[in-house]
């Protein structure tokens, strides 16, 4: 995965069905994605064989998705596992009534810094209080979505993206914010060269409608081994 590391994980609706029903089905446009873009990008014509029948894979929870987000900000993997294990432990259904019900103390006591207590506990009250329409998500454009996502404090338009990407497994997402973006873009199509955004921007044109697709290719071309991803 990329460099940030807080990855959520994703689903679209499949034929009419809610987001994310089965985190390991295919994607339903992945297989023409591939297609098109190894037809008129020679580097992803090169990169999509390396990983076979590798796809993305989803989370099927929103709130679980943001909140795991939240909590893998800014800190190593190893670290956001920890504190991700140890709030399961003390709440197994991650509902946001029985977040609320835990409380700063106990969020604390699970290695999440005050900041991030609070993160938590403000998407648990958005939800339970229904200021997000998670119901609706999968109706909603990508920037009607990502506007009502920071709304929320901790989710920034980066960790909004990402949702969009694994939990509604939008097509076209591209994370211009995301450091392992821009590296795979480096890496791949300038020889490791510095990539400006107008630069991520201008090699991405060619992937249209397909950006969340390639996007995910150039993430495994810097973790080819990473899970599930």
């Amino acid at each position: 995965m990329p460099a940030n590391k807080d990855k959520s994980g994703s689903v679209a609706a499949l034929a009419g069905t809610s987001p994310a029903h089965d985190a390991l089905a295919v994607p339903i446009y992945w297989a023409e994605a591939k297609r098109e873009l190894m037809q008129r990008d020679r580097i992803m014509n090169k990169l999509i064989p390396q990983f076979g029948d590798l796809h993305l894979r989803g989370q099927p929870d929103p709130f679980t998705t943001l909140a795991r987000s939240i909590v893998g900000q800014q800190v190593t993997p190893k670290a956001a596992d920890l504190a991700w294990g140890k709030l399961l432990a003390v709440c197994p259904t991650l509902a946001p009534s029985q977040i609320i019900k835990l409380g700063a103390v106990q969020l604390s006591g699970c290695g999440l810094s005050k900041r991030k207590t609070e993160y938590i506990l403000d998407l648990a009250d958005h939800f339970k209080a229904k200021r997000v329409h998670a119901d609706l998500w999968s109706e909603m454009d990508d920037e009607a979505v990502i506007a009502e996502l920071i709304q929320i404090r901790g989710i920034s338009r980066w960790t909004a993206e990402m949702f969009l990407i694994f939990n509604l497994l939008r097509p076209n997402v591209l994370p211009l914010d995301d450091p392992g973006l821009i590296q795979g873009i480096s890496q791949n199509y300038f020889s490791g060269e510095p990539v400006s955004r107008s630069d991520a921007r201008e090699v991405s044109a060619n992937w249209e409608p397909w950006r969340t697709v390639a996007t995910w290719y150039l993430w495994r071309s810097l973790d080819p081994v990473a899970p599930a991803a």
